[in-house]
């Protein structure tokens, strides 16, 4: 797979070599980052109202004393959308004085094998 040599290019790119499908729905997280709790609080709100498929958290991250929104939305990791996701967030962001600040996959989900029990002897249950 080509990817354009950008920042999301290149996440997409590390992640098909790491052995992500890229073809089939992941969590994707992302990111958006505000100086004052109030803000994130406010934009959390509304992201509630306005979100019907997606989970959202607030955190504090102590390395950059900043206030994280996580937006993780259930989507084929495609270049396209992921660009106009976080376009369309970063543009949400700004109207709290936050930004967005990027997104990323949780290495293992749903159907990676990287975690699977070498030991195990498939029958006729299985479900994989």
């Amino acid at each position: 797979m080509q990817f354009p040599d950008d920042d999301n290019g290149q996440m997409l790119a590390a992640m098909a070599e790491s052995g992500i499908d890229l073809t089939r729905e992941l969590d994707v997280d992302f990111f958006l980052v505000f100086e004052d709790k109030r803000d994130a609080e406010s934009a959390l709100e509304e992201l509630s109202q306005q979100q019907a498929n997606g989970e959202l958290e607030l955190n504090f991250d102590e390395e950059t004393s900043q206030w994280e929104v996580i937006v993780c939305l259930t989507m084929v990791p495609e270049y396209e959308a992921l660009v106009a996701k976080e376009t369309q967030l970063n543009d949400f962001a700004k109207e709290f004085d936050g930004i967005s600040d990027g997104w990323g996959v949780m290495q293992h989900q749903e159907g990676d094998g990287e975690f699977a029990d070498d030991d195990h002897q498939c029958d006729e249950h299985c479900q994989h």
